[in-house]
């Protein structure tokens, strides 16, 4: 603890401080409950999208040789030309949420392409869309925990330091302000005896 003064003056600011401690207090709790939950929704959430990725990859499976035959730039047509991503603020953290992802039109010959790559270049865009919104979902779960991990020092400084630290000061001002009043009084005492004895020696 550190050196404080034992006055009047400090005992009101160590109660100031301790009022400011315990108004902010709740608050800090409230966010900490807060980003907790939205940490536990976006794991669930990424644990929904995994579940739908992994049935994307089974059915890509069963038709991925035929990507063996020549049918045109097939990457250029399911990789993202833009990630549309905004951001909302949950519990003061600033997070990203997935929007809307662009693809560069397909476009080749109906009649010298096979039948299967409609559905092929659809079934790849649906994965790639999947793992990117599963990205951005870790990427949340990230800032939440960053923000959590500050949070929750935030609510042990005041919790077990700094009000603790207030109460014991206030204790300390207040013993040693008793104590300085009872001598003030006792010296009182003593002087008023004094005078009435040297008024009774002269009378």
């Amino acid at each position: 603890m550190s050196k404080i003064k034992l006055t009047k003056g400090e005992l009101k600011r160590q109660r100031d401080s301790l009022d400011q401690f315990l108004h902010y207090l709740p608050t800090l709790q409230l966010k900490k409950q807060q980003l907790q939950m939205k940490i536990v929704e976006a794991r669930k959430l990424r644990e929904e999208k995994k579940v739908i990725l992994d049935r994307e990859i089974e059915t890509i499976a069963r038709w991925a040789g035929l990507l063996t035959e020549p049918v045109g730039d097939l990457r250029a047509w399911v990789t993202p030309q833009r990630i549309e991503v905004e951001m909302m603020n949950i519990a003061g953290a600033n997070v990203p949420i997935f929007k809307e992802i662009y693809f560069q039109p397909a476009e080749y010959d109906f009649y010298s392409t096979p039948m299967w790559l409609d559905r092929a270049i659809e079934e790849l865009r649906q994965m790639v869309t999947s793992l990117a919104e599963i990205s951005i979902i870790e990427k949340r779960i990230d800032v939440l925990q960053h923000e959590l991990r500050i949070t929750t020092q935030r609510v042990n400084l005041f919790e077990k330091i700094k009000i603790p630290e207030c109460l014991e000061n206030i204790r300390a001002i207040r013993i040693y302000l008793g104590d300085q009043q009872a001598n003030a009084v006792g010296v009182s005492k003593v002087a008023k005896k004094k005078i009435i004895e040297a008024e009774m020696v002269t009378a």
